[in-house]
């Protein structure tokens, strides 16, 4: 059974709940310095393979001068932040409409602290990647603080780009040729 656009993808997933099991997809080409582009268009879930996008996302990645690139596009931590307030937003607005809440603004500002000697392997201390993140959302709706607190608090435990980042996940880079 596919989960159709016009239908309630909740009340699908309930009378059917491997309709919610998904496969996104990326590929990653290198181009040269720091930069290299992620292709974007395939994915399978709702029980099958998605045929809606007719052409890719494509994204660069790059380095600013200083961390030895030429601004070809943002880097790749940077685009951790683009996904992780996307998702934020997205889940917020998703579970307010299914509380009946009406958003009327949201807009997000995200800052991530990171030192560099992690990832340059000059420190056995320092972590790889961010140490920390600081999310600040400007929101209005037709609610009461304690609402919207409430929103808030639900939208970070149940963002998967939130998720991914804050519980450890395996991942696995293997070599093919």
């Amino acid at each position: 059974m596919a989960l159709q656009p016009s239908s309630r993808p909740v009340d699908a997933i309930k009378q059917t709940p491997t309709l919610a099991q998904f496969e996104f997809r990326a590929t990653n080409q290198w181009i040269n310095g720091g930069e290299n582009r992620s292709r974007i268009k395939e994915f399978y879930g709702a029980g099958q393979e998605d045929e809606s996008r007719t052409e890719a996302f494509e994204f660069t990645n790059g380095e600013p001068p200083v961390l030895l690139g030429a601004n070809e596009g943002a880097n790749p931590v940077e685009y951790l932040l683009h996904a992780l307030a996307g998702c934020v937003t997205t889940t917020t607005v998703v579970h307010a409409a299914a509380k009946g809440i009406q958003i009327d603004r949201i807009s997000t500002k995200l800052v991530g602290q990171i030192d560099l000697q992690g990832f340059l392997g000059l420190s056995d201390f320092v972590p790889v990647g961010y140490e920390s993140i600081q999310i600040e959302m400007d929101i209005k709706a037709d609610c009461s603080d304690q609402e919207l607190n409430e929103l808030l608090s639900f939208a970070k435990e149940h963002s998967p780009v939130c998720n991914t980042i804050c519980r450890p996940v395996p991942v696995t880079l293997k070599r093919v040729n």
